[in-house]
């Protein structure tokens, strides 16, 4: 038994969808596909430290946020094969490139605050 989800087609869902193609439009040449790539690694790296070092001072809840980014970056792993049937490279890669930047960040900060 499937469930399919039918979204109405509103201006909004347009509008994102157009947004969208364009970006992928406009990564098609290498260097921009990279440095979007880059773009992308960066931003998690420093909201995957930032996570870390504002929970660390505050000294409340570490073990949640431990859970939640641990949840977060399952939901992430858990959307790579929808990504790969969809055959849609661009967003499997950013998504990629997310995670890892965000995981590199909240573990490069927990060996910093081990020494």
């Amino acid at each position: 038994m499937s469930i399919t989800v039918v979204m109405q087609r509103t201006r909004l869902r347009q509008v994102t969808g157009e947004t969208l193609h364009g970006l992928a439009l406009w990564a098609a040449h290498p260097w921009r596909y990279l440095s979007l790539l880059a773009v992308v690694f960066t931003v998690a790296f420093f909201l995957g430290n930032s996570v870390t070092t504002v929970s660390g001072a505050l000294n409340l809840l570490d073990p949640m946020v431990a859970v939640i980014i641990m949840a977060l970056t399952e939901v992430l792993v858990r959307q790579r094969p929808r990504l790969q049937r969809q055959g849609n490279r661009l967003w499997l890669h950013l998504v990629d490139t997310f995670r890892v930047g965000f995981l590199y960040g909240v573990i490069l900060d927990g060996f910093r605050l081990m020494t």
